[in-house]
């Protein structure tokens, strides 16, 4: 059955802007969860002490966040690996709300949670689409002695899986250091990646904040501006590597130097890992903080606009 394709109206908000929410960390998530700062009987606090965090912990947050989250937001990403189906059965989603599959699977080593991205051939995208999916997303490592006709190969290929399910294609390139040890430029590799792979048919582009949103204004603006001009598609921020209370200042600046909005997690949702009362702490620090960028999404692109 030929189906119409979406549209990133599909995941947008009324004005225009792309104000979404992401759950599908993994093993990083995990290690969140991980993190124990129990002081110490003499009140020091120890480093991390790692503990084991079953599965179905990250899915209950999962799920609980998007319940809680997904009624403000135009998009919610998930990961089949922890918490896609349960949205569905569970019909966590908030109606209005288009949902995303992460459509890449993980590959730790080197001491990284994450050292590479591939396709994740388990994620059939005319499944997801008849379990509603209206998108799927794909990250990709960049990293400068990397191969770029590796990534690129891998982006098309994704780019294809999607249109042929009518669904909308995002990709995700994340700068990385090189495996080679040399000296490495994070803000420069996230340029380099959008020139890279920015004009390769996606839908939606999914990029870091140059200077990890630390700078002036002009300085955050003017990077920002740097990467739309490398891209071919409409593109987002996400909220990693920029500290959480800085992220709304992030977000509109990118926004007035072009970008069409968010999809982010950390920044909404990071302080509620390991709360005592979940939905309380997801109601009284997460719904603001997502409130919050709503906002400012909206009336910069209202701005723009007029």
């Amino acid at each position: 059955m030929n189906l119409p394709p979406y549209d990133l109206a599909t995941l947008a908000r009324p004005s225009g802007a792309l104000a979404m929410l992401a759950v599908d960390q993994r093993e990083a998530m995990r290690l969140m969860f991980a993190e124990d700062s129990a002081p110490e009987p003499d009140g020091s606090v120890p480093g991390p002490v790692l503990r084991s965090v079953p599965d179905r912990t990250l899915t209950e947050f999962k799920t609980a966040a998007a319940r809680a989250l997904t009624p403000y937001a135009s998009g919610v990403l998930a990961d089949r690996q922890f918490c896609f189906d349960a949205l569905v059965q569970q019909q966590a989603v908030a109606p209005g709300c288009g949902l995303i599959a992460a459509a890449d699977r993980f590959v730790p080593g080197n001491g990284e949670v994450v050292t590479d991205a591939v396709i994740d051939e388990e994620v059939d995208p005319h499944t997801v689409r008849a379990q509603g999916a209206v998108a799927m997303k794909l990250l990709v490592i960049w990293r400068p002695d990397g191969s770029a006709e590796d990534r690129r190969g891998m982006v098309r290929r994704f780019v294809q899986r999607c249109r042929e399910a009518g669904l909308v294609s995002i990709i995700e390139p994340v700068s990385r250091a090189p495996r080679s040890g040399q000296d490495w430029d994070h803000s420069a590799g996230i340029l380099a990646a959008a020139r890279e792979l920015g004009d390769l048919g996606a839908d939606l582009y999914k990029g870091e904040v140059p200077l990890g949103g630390q700078g002036s204004d002009e300085e955050i603006r003017s990077r920002c501006a740097e990467l739309g001009a490398a891209l071919a598609s409409p593109w987002v921020v996400l909220s990693s590597g920029v500290p959480a209370d800085e992220f709304p200042r992030a977000v509109r600046l990118a926004c007035e130097a072009g970008a069409s909005g968010f999809l982010a997690g950390r920044a909404v949702w990071r302080g509620c890992i390991g709360a005592p009362d979940l939905a309380q702490a997801l109601r009284e620090d997460a719904v603001p903080r997502l409130r919050r960028l709503v906002d400012v999404v909206d009336e910069t692109v209202a701005a723009k606009a007029g």
